[in-house]
């Protein structure tokens, strides 16, 4: 099993067809009731089990047996038609039946549960629960917070979209999540990790598999992880230029430069359009400021465009101008926002010999995409993609669970990063990450994959240190991003 896979539901529906000669419903009823198991803390209360009208109801049927067999008290509730369930998911509530089990129509009002399992809806849920389906699963978030019991889903909490992440309403909350074959990408954006809980995959036994997308890991990025050399010297880290910075917005550009230099570039230029910039950086003077107009003039192989840069006349000009330069191309914020409304624009893209990586927020997606925010988060994967395609780019698109995709069609999800990223300059620090490895002459997918993954990570490192989430900024994350790359890199030796 690749813990790091991930598929959509016609890849998980050509699997199951592919090996519907396996045992692999009894394989998924005996891992949630092996992780039920462990997570149960008061076994004198009784486990609820809520089984579905298909086969995720079978999956619950078969863990209910199996805790039975281990002494488990279970109640299980019933949601469906038994004459209209699929052959192997009647076939599992037999079993149960069989084994002595019992099923109910409601949840008794004066039991006190020590578990609750979800197995009302799978992979399969387009469209809001409705009837005694929605009332079960506002029941079980209510019991489970009242009992202060574990709510463990199997598969995708019922009503959670398992390929985009979009929770419609009422939605499981659970505190734990087991899902079969695969992780999928509906569990790890958008609304997926506020629903999911911690997350346990158990593959099935099934053979290796080809996945539709990937989340980030060090290992993703592992080969361009290399120590350097004793005999280099500052020219051998190249030089990035973030150009940027115009009136009362200096400071994302400065943030953008200080990350560029403490991830390892050799040299780091920011061009700065207030009319009257700065000089020096005080906390970080071994940036070189620069006026815009000079900064192309400069030794780079690396360029960021958009922090703090405005709508400008000039902005407009220099953004077209960074677009013509031959070099790795970063863009962000309004830069971003300059190309989504200036159609001239967007040709440059597709004629630059030179990699570009755009960096987008939710909204400002929509405005490329001539979109709604709302869409875009209602399949974030899609628009990364669709996004990556229209741009001749590779992209992030950033939030919970940011999506990266490629020009060439691959797509990963990011699982580091916090609530206490949500906050001014974390754009920025970002951008200034991404230039910095690609002015190292990193490849632009790794730069971008390595900088997504790093950035979220060094965030979770200060939370773990007291550091946030509330009042994390985003200059702090700078430092925490340079220790933990240069770990990476010594584990690598």
């Amino acid at each position: 099993m690749n813990p790091n896979a991930l598929l959509l539901s016609p890849a998980l529906r050509r699997i199951e067809a592919q090996y519907a000669d396996r045992p692999l419903m009894q394989r998924a009823g005996l891992a949630a009731a092996d992780f039920a198991g462990e997570l149960a803390v008061d076994r004198e209360r009784p486990v609820l089990v809520l089984a579905g009208p298909g086969n995720n109801g079978g999956d619950a049927f078969e863990a209910a047996r199996l805790l039975r067999e281990r002494f488990f008290a279970v109640h299980v509730v019933f949601a469906g038609d038994s004459g209209r369930l699929p052959a192997d998911a009647a076939a599992a509530r037999q079993r149960f039946l069989a084994a002595g089990g019992t099923t109910g129509e409601a949840i008794p009002d004066e039991a006190h549960w020590g578990m609750i399992i979800d197995g009302l809806f799978g992979i399969g849920l387009a469209r809001p629960p409705e009837g005694r389906c929605a009332e079960l699963i506002a029941a079980a978030n209510r019991l489970a917070g009242r009992d202060a019991c574990p709510l463990l889903a199997l598969d995708c909490p019922s009503g959670l979209n398992a390929d985009t992440g979009a929770a419609f309403a009422p939605c499981i909350r659970a505190s734990h999540t087991i899902t079969f074959i695969s992780a999928k990408p509906g569990l790890l954006t958008a609304d997926g990790p506020d629903h999911c809980g911690e997350i346990r995959i158990a593959g099935l036994d099934l053979p290796p598999f080809a996945p539709d997308g990937g989340t980030i890991a060090p290992a993703t990025f592992a080969a361009c992880l290399k120590p350097r050399r004793n005999n280099t010297h500052k020219g051998s880290f190249g030089g990035a230029g973030i150009l940027g910075g115009s009136r009362s917005m200096v400071g994302a550009a400065l943030l953008a430069g200080r990350a560029a230099l403490k991830l390892g570039t050799g040299r780091v230029y920011v061009g700065l359009l207030d009319p009257e910039p700065p000089t020096v950086d005080p906390l970080q003077p071994e940036l070189m400021l620069r006026r815009v107009d000079t900064l192309f003039q400069a030794d780079l192989q690396a360029l960021a465009c958009g922090p703090g840069l405005g709508q400008s006349g000039e902005a407009v000009r220099l953004l077209e101008q960074a677009l013509k330069c031959p070099l790795p191309l970063v863009l962000d914020a309004d830069a971003l926002n300059i190309l989504a409304t200036d159609g001239r624009l967007e040709g440059n893209l597709y004629n630059r010999v030179a990699p570009a990586v755009l960096t987008p927020h939710p909204a400002e997606a929509a405005r490329l995409l001539e979109s709604s925010t709302r869409e875009i988060q209602a399949d974030r994967v899609g628009a990364a993609r669709e996004l990556a395609r229209r741009y001749a780019s590779h992209v992030v698109l950033k939030g919970c669970g940011s999506v990266v995709a490629t020009v060439d069609g691959r797509w990963w999800i990011n699982t580091t990063g916090n609530p206490g990223m949500a906050t001014a300059g974390m754009g920025d620090v970002l951008t200034g990450l991404v230039v910095a490895l690609l002015a190292q002459n990193w490849p632009a997918d790794a730069a971008l994959l390595a900088a997504v993954h790093l950035h979220g990570a060094a965030a979770d490192r200060l939370v773990a240190d007291g550091i946030g989430p509330v009042g994390l900024t985003a200059g702090e994350v700078i430092d925490a991003a340079r220790q933990l790359f240069n770990a990476w890199i010594a584990a690598r030796r």
